[in-house]
């Protein structure tokens, strides 16, 4: 980087991040718009279609933990194309398991470590690109999350042409990828390499405060996501009486806005704090979630609602992973990102089962809607009441502890302790200040806001 611009090396690692991001992202959301289909030959109740989308996304999310932290460790020119070449492996199995219900739980199962690489690409793109153009370029690899929505518009289709055709178009993709990765990917040279072992740096990086803190708003913004990726689908079938193929259509229309927002939280976290972005973008998904609770007609309401809601938290989702970077420590950033993308990845893992639950109880999905607007009503509150406050310490830095701190009376010598003459103990602490004006500088520690 010269000065604070990006350089070359930085966007083609965040186009090569992107991409992987991606094809990954594909691969992870195979499932979801084909469990109509698996459901018509497999007779699948509710629940039981529920559980099949939410266990990749279960696996998925958990595995970013310690994904995140071998990528502090080893980097991502070792660790992205090694994932995804592992992750060829349960998306041929899914041809030989489409036939069985139970396959294919085991399958999805390993079919999560696609969902594992955002883990990878935030610490390389936060390690390339300077604070000023980091919020946007980690936006820009949020977009990989599109891969979500070709998910829904291709693999549907694909299949309805050949029942192996998207199984196989994935796999090429990924291995071809692999190779490039192998390449052109580089962690930028000089970077802090954690030397400590793999479950201590978990636990430093459990400890900080701002994990959880993050990990809460990540999992209401890009949680959102990820169920509704996942169950849109099911929903508008299920509901709206949409075929499974018009439903995979509609559900990567949220998808791709999701995709263009998230970008847009990220620059606009570069010059607005990101809390309140953050705030902002999820009082919108309460509002609108609230509305969809009443079950408005699919047209205009309804698909006005669901793509509003999706601006909002693709656009929260970006602001978050801008809050990320800067409050986390860069060597800590993989082990961050992985809990805070395990949490996120979590919040998109329940809502599925919860609606089908809720569907199978109540015949209706408008609890969960209500859920939903609660949950996002809360981190709007939280993020602008609190994070605010984290990100302006984190960004000041020591300074203010000390300013607090005893050093006015160094700067002021002792006179006014001798001034007023013997009046009680002030000469006393006169005749000491002096000797000791380091102590008076350091004595605050720094806590900071992490």
């Amino acid at each position: 980087m010269t000065g604070d611009r990006p350089s070359a090396a930085a966007w083609r690692n965040l186009t090569l991040a992107t991409a992987g991001f991606t094809l990954t992202f594909w691969a992870w959301n195979l499932v979801a718009p084909l469990a109509a289909d698996f459901d018509d030959r497999l007779h699948m109740g509710a629940s039981a279609q529920s559980l099949l989308v939410a266990v990749p996304v279960l696996v998925g999310s958990l595995g970013r933990v310690p994904v995140g932290a071998l990528t502090d460790r080893y980097g991502a020119r070792l660790m992205f194309p090694l994932t995804s070449a592992l992750t060829i492996i349960p998306v041929l199995l899914l041809i030989p398991a489409k036939s069985s219900y139970a396959a294919l739980l085991v399958v999805g199962f390993f079919l999560g470590l696609g969902g594992t690489t955002f883990a990878i690409g935030v610490p390389l793109v936060n390690s390339w690109f300077p604070p000023a153009h980091r919020g946007a370029a980690l936006g820009v690899f949020g977009m990989g999350m599109g891969g979500v929505a070709l998910s829904g518009f291709f693999t549907p289709r694909l299949y309805h042409r050949g029942g192996n055709l998207p199984f196989l178009v994935i796999a090429i993709a990924l291995a071809a990828y692999a190779v490039l990765a192998a390449f052109l990917i580089n962690d930028r040279p000089g970077r802090p390499v954690p030397t400590t072992r793999l479950a201590t740096r978990l636990t430093q990086a459990a400890r900080l405060r701002v994990t959880w803190e993050l990990s809460a708003l990540y999992a209401i913004g890009f949680g959102g996501i990820v169920a509704f990726g996942v169950y849109l689908p099911t929903y508008l079938k299920t509901w709206y009486g949409l075929s499974p193929t018009d439903a995979g259509t509609r559900a990567a229309g949220f998808a791709l806005v999701t995709v263009v927002f998230r970008p847009l939280g990220g620059w606009l976290a570069d010059r607005v704090h990101p809390a309140v972005v953050t705030a902002w973008a999820l009082g919108l998904v309460a509002l609108l979630a609230t509305v969809q609770s009443f079950d408005p007609v699919l047209a205009p309401t309804a698909t006005v609602c669901l793509l509003l809601m999706a601006a909002g938290l693709g656009t929260a989702s970006g602001s978050v992973f801008a809050l990320v970077s800067r409050v986390t420590p860069q060597p800590q950033v993989g082990s961050v990102t992985g809990i805070v993308g395990a949490t996120g990845g979590l919040g998109g893992f329940v809502p599925p089962l919860v609606m089908g639950a809720v569907y199978s109880a109540k015949s209706s999905y408008s609890i969960g809607f209500m859920l939903l607007s609660d949950l996002a009503l809360a981190g709007c509150v939280y993020a602008y009441g609190r994070m605010r406050t984290a990100g302006t310490e984190t960004a000041q830095g020591p300074a203010p502890h000390t300013a607090q701190g005893p050093a006015p009376h160094t700067a002021q010598g002792p006179a006014p302790h001798t001034a007023p003459g013997p009046q009680g103990p002030a000469p006393h602490r006169g005749t000491q200040a002096p000797g000791n004006p380091a102590g008076s500088t350091t004595s605050a520690p720094d806590h900071g806001s992490r």
